[in-house]
């Protein structure tokens, strides 16, 4: 069985972020089997990091943003890309600033730097995801389907709204195939949204250097094309990137009508749900443990030692603590609610009486249906609904309260200050303000990008199922 890769020893590039126009020196590191890509800015106090993963994306504006907090990643899909596209598993992205380097607007450079690195094998499998059920998206202008296939291979045609310079290209993604064919492909945009580019704070280190400019019928670019068709080729090179956000390799068949990065993470995330699934349904139908009544079995009888909650490594007090972050199925094993009614994806960071976690609203959710018709927002309510159930793990520190369900019991000063929509990353930050007995009270406050959506304090109680 194929076996997980990193880099043998660490490389380094400067250059400009594209957006930003920031100067940065980005460094790739090996990491250890099974961690994946994650990057870490070392400008910052602490040396914060962040997982390369859909859960984490807070922003698609013509690039893919990684947030987690204050903490910002922005423009992440190339250097995934390259890394993906090399046969890298598990590697950590080093800046000094917001963005990795733009270089010259394609994946060359970090090719590059990557076979200067060198790779080296690593004791753990790949468990790739593999793809057995078609999927469909239609996310404004783009249509991606994702179909069974024994290797990795992405079909697309890409264009402008107009049809102007309509390109398909298809091709299986190999390492090799990868730089030769991909990798050199740069970036582009049209004459006409530069101008909303620039006053949205965009592209200030854009040039002829690192994009393509196409006005009319002209191709604006310091040097010949690189491909006859490098504008949709860097569209593949966009999915690659975006789609390493899943968190596996990937065994599929992608094939994309004009691309974006909003509809690349929206592909991500609906993949991410569908490999989710056995584990739920297993979880769901899995009968419960037999006890000493049922098995015939006595207490007394049994030869192994009892485990309590407080020892089990996967009970909720052991999950629950300073320094952990909790995945969907972890967050699962702390509370007893389960979708659609579940309003946690991600438990981020937990420090004392404070924990922030994610929730990703995505057009699935079953409350647009009627919320509303052809303006779908999420009901404030169920914002308020997160904020008890992301206090309700913070209670579950106490092995005493493991399993019990968080009940309402009041909200009080709530503020909802604007829509929360599909495609938006709630951030869920709440403050345990008073703890006694089942009682809780704290104060919670939901974000979109940094910016509040809802507030409220809340009062609820816990009680046995």
């Amino acid at each position: 069985m194929p076996q997980q890769q990193t880099l043998k020893q660490p490389v380094t590039f400067t250059g400009t972020g594209l957006h930003s126009g920031n100067k940065v020196s980005m460094t790739l590191l090996p990491a250890p089997p099974n961690s994946g890509f994650r990057f870490r800015r070392i400008d910052l106090e602490g040396r914060p990091e962040i997982d390369a993963r859909v859960e984490n994306v807070t922003d698609t504006q013509r690039s893919t943003t990684l947030g987690k907090g204050t903490l910002k990643v922005h423009t992440v899909e190339h250097v995934l890309a390259a890394l993906t596209g090399a046969g890298v598993h598990n590697a950590i992205i080093e800046l000094d600033a917001n963005e990795p380097p733009i270089a010259d607007g394609s994946a060359r450079e970090f090719a590059r730097l990557i076979r200067e690195a060198g790779l080296t094998t690593q004791t753990e499998a790949i468990e790739p995801f593999r793809v057995t059920t078609p999927l469909e998206l239609a996310v404004g202008d783009s249509q991606i389907a994702v179909f069974p296939h024994s290797g990795f291979k992405i079909t697309c045609t890409s264009s402008d709204r107009g049809g102007r310079f309509t390109q398909f290209f298809s091709l299986e993604i190999t390492p090799e195939s990868w730089e030769k064919e991909i990798s050199h492909a740069r970036t582009f945009c049209f004459y006409e949204e530069i101008e909303f580019l620039i006053r949205n704070g965009l592209i200030k280190g854009g040039s002829l250097e690192n994009a393509i400019v196409i006005r009319d019928d002209a191709v604006l670019t310091n040097e010949p094309l690189r491909y006859r068709e490098e504008f949709v080729r860097h569209k593949i090179l966009d999915i690659v990137g975006d789609l390493t956000l899943v968190g596996r390799p990937l065994q599929a068949h992608v094939i994309a009508t004009r691309p974006s990065h909003h509809a690349n993470t929206e592909l991500a995330r609906a993949l991410l749900a569908q490999l989710r699934k056995p584990i739920e349904a297993a979880q769901t139908f899995a009968p419960p443990p037999a006890t000493p009544e049922k098995s015939g079995e006595k207490p007394a009888d049994r030869k192994s030692p009892a485990v309590t909650l407080s020892t089990a490594p996967d009970s909720a007090d052991a999950l629950v603590r300073d320094g952990a972050t909790l995945d969907i199925i972890q967050v699962m094993k702390v509370l007893p609610h389960r979708p659609p009614f579940l309003m946690v994806d991600r438990v981020t960071h937990i420090e004392g009486n404070r924990i922030s976690a994610l929730k990703q609203i995505t057009i699935g959710e079953p409350f647009f249906e009627g919320h509303f018709p052809g303006h779908p927002i999420m009901p404030g309510v169920l914002q308020l609904e997160a904020i008890a159930q992301v206090a309700g793990i913070l209670m579950m520190r106490q092995a005493e309260n493991a399993g019990k369900l968080a009940y309402f019991m009041s909200a009080e000063d709530v503020r909802w200050r604007r829509p929360v929509r599909p495609g938006d990353t709630l951030v869920i930050d709440v403050e345990m303000t008073k703890s006694r007995g089942k009682i809780g009270k704290a104060k919670g406050v939901c974000s979109v990008d940094g910016e509040t959506v809802s507030e409220a304090n809340v009062t609820f109680m816990l009680v046995d199922r």
